[in-house]
């Protein structure tokens, strides 16, 4: 399985998981955090759509998701802040224990993705910068998620 290929098996996944943990959560804090990483899903889910041949490439429609997944990496910190949990919370408690490492990977991401917003022209750089997206979140989600 090539590396960009392990990235979208990687991200499927990971929407599978996040849509069966949305369900029953009662704390406003944690749901206002999973509807922040399920806004930053969607921008991805357009950029592996465009990759995949299931939509055809957009510069501007990538660009644009791109940049929603580096305004919501923005706010993930802020959302975060809070030691709040749920039972249906995939958030590991190392979060508020790494408080630093956890925002420096977030600010990673939204690096990433805010390059690639303001430079994608080409398909090739839409498969890299996915893959850099998906390596960042990736860096993240290993640490800091169920």
């Amino acid at each position: 399985m090539t590396r960009f290929a392990a990235v979208l098996t990687v991200g499927a996944l990971s929407l599978a998981t996040f849509a069966a943990a949305h369900t029953g959560v009662k704390n406003p804090a944690v749901m206002a955090r999973m509807d922040g990483m399920k806004a930053t899903q969607d921008g991805v889910k357009v950029l592996g759509a465009m990759v995949k041949g299931e939509r055809s490439f957009d510069a501007e429609a990538a660009r644009a998701a791109a940049a929603q997944i580096a305004a919501e990496a923005a706010r993930t910190p802020d959302l975060f802040e809070a030691q709040e949990t749920d039972p249906n919370s995939e958030a590991l408690p190392t979060i508020w224990e790494n408080f630093a490492d956890f925002t420096a990977k977030s600010n990673n991401l939204e690096t990433v993705a805010l390059a690639l917003s303001t430079s994608l022209e080409t398909e090739d750089q839409l498969r890299a910068g996915l893959g850099q997206i998906g390596a960042a979140c990736k860096a993240c989600h290993e640490v800091y998620r169920e």
